[in-house]
């Protein structure tokens, strides 16, 4: 358009819709006694047709915990529930968001039995599969309700409470999905007690991420806690699963830009080499696992680049050791890994922006990496594990 042309006319007007974002902790919450459904649920007109729900299962959840399934038959029998319709299993891990047919039967499912606007997928899993179900349910008559039942640390602490969906195509992370806010996310501590120590530890990278970020003080909470977290002490890890859930909440609903216009994106700290690493390891290295790595690959950087100082780089070195999380890997020095920046930069749709330190609790944002002191930055991590 030439600068000089006038438009003969516009019609605009700028609006918002407000969400209400519920978060709730609480245990056993299937069972019969516990009210917490009950008003997650809740009729919002008693001469409204009654509404309906699927459930979709983590298989791994299921494999932990056989009862599962009963006992989401019993808890929604209760006459003030959505009538329960189906129990559908699905693969856990990345192997749900990796497979189209798995989101096919999901929305068939919803077909089937009906699942309108004002009806509800039931999620329960880990965070991959709250991610591939929510993709399937967003799409469904361009959004069903969802109330994701998160029952990893990793879900519990940040993937239930971000407003995304997503599952991955062509190698690449993410690379098809939705923003869509859930009617509530559950977070039961019970569920936590099936997990082993694996998928127990690898949560706790993004507890690290949120305090290097935006609260030192938060960090100190995570170090002197991290050997009882590492030994799967629930008592010294539920202050911080609450206090990090918190600050993801509060960050979504006041950062400004909860469906990611903008290009920065903060809360991906540590992420641009960890969704590569996990793709480059055909998924063997868990999100978790992958963005402790991550985390350590950019304080590595920051430090080099003149940022954060060596002793702050070397407490986020300890912690993360402490945690029982990886500090390292083989891949890193894959020369396909830097070919990450440029995917990053292509699904944040602008320039490349990436987040440094310049102190635990204070992150900063660059546009550029440097190559060669990436390069540096993973002999630096090579070194620790040697």
């Amino acid at each position: 358009m030439s600068p000089t042309h006038t438009i003969a006319h516009e019609i605009r007007n700028d609006f918002g819709v407000p969400f209400t974002h519920r978060l709730l902790f609480d245990r056993d919450v299937l069972n019969p006694e516990n009210p917490l459904l009950d008003a997650v649920f809740e009729r919002e007109d008693d001469d409204a047709p009654q509404s309906g729900v699927i459930a979709v299962v983590d298989q791994g959840l299921a494999d932990a915990r056989p009862e599962i399934k009963d006992a989401i038959t019993t808890r929604f029998a209760a006459s003030n529930l959505p009538e329960l319709r189906e129990v559908l299993l699905v693969p856990g891990g990345e192997t749900c968001k990796n497979d189209p047919a798995i989101i096919d039967r999901i929305l068939a499912a919803i077909e089937k039995h009906r699942i309108d606007r004002r009806s509800y997928v039931a999620i329960f899993g880990g965070g991959a599969v709250l991610d591939a179900a929510g993709f399937a349910a967003s799409t469904a008559h361009r959004g069903v309700r969802v109330v994701r039942f998160a029952s990893t640390v990793l879900a519990q602490l940040d993937a239930a409470i971000g407003v995304k969906t997503g599952v991955n195509r062509f190698e690449k992370k993410n690379f098809v999905g939705t923003f869509d806010v859930p009617t509530a996310v559950v977070c039961d501590e019970a569920m936590l007690e099936s997990l082993d120590v694996r998928r127990w530890r690898e949560g706790f990278s993004e507890a690290v991420k949120i305090a290097c970020l935006q609260d030192a003080a938060f960090f100190e909470s995570i170090s002197d806690a991290a050997d009882r977290i590492r030994e799967r002490d629930l008592d010294a890890a539920r202050p911080i699963i609450r206090r990090c859930a918190k600050m993801h909440l509060e960050h979504i609903a006041s950062g400004g830009d909860p469906f990611e216009r903008l290009e920065a994106r903060p809360l991906d700290f540590g992420h641009w080499s960890a969704h590569r690493l996990e793709s480059m390891s055909g998924f063997n290295l868990s999100h978790g696992e992958a963005v402790a790595i991550g985390i350590c690959l950019d304080s590595a950087y920051s430090n080099l680049v003149g940022r954060l100082s060596k002793a702050e780089f070397d407490r986020i070195i300890d912690v993360m050791l402490r945690l029982g999380l990886p500090v390292s890997h083989p891949l890193l020095g894959d020369d396909r890994l830097v070919a990450g920046l440029e995917e990053f930069r292509e699904h944040l749709g602008g320039r490349l922006t990436i987040t440094l330190l310049d102190k635990i609790g204070l992150g900063a944002e660059v546009h550029k990496m440097e190559l060669d002191r990436v390069r540096e930055s993973i002999a630096v991590l090579h070194s620790i594990v040697d």
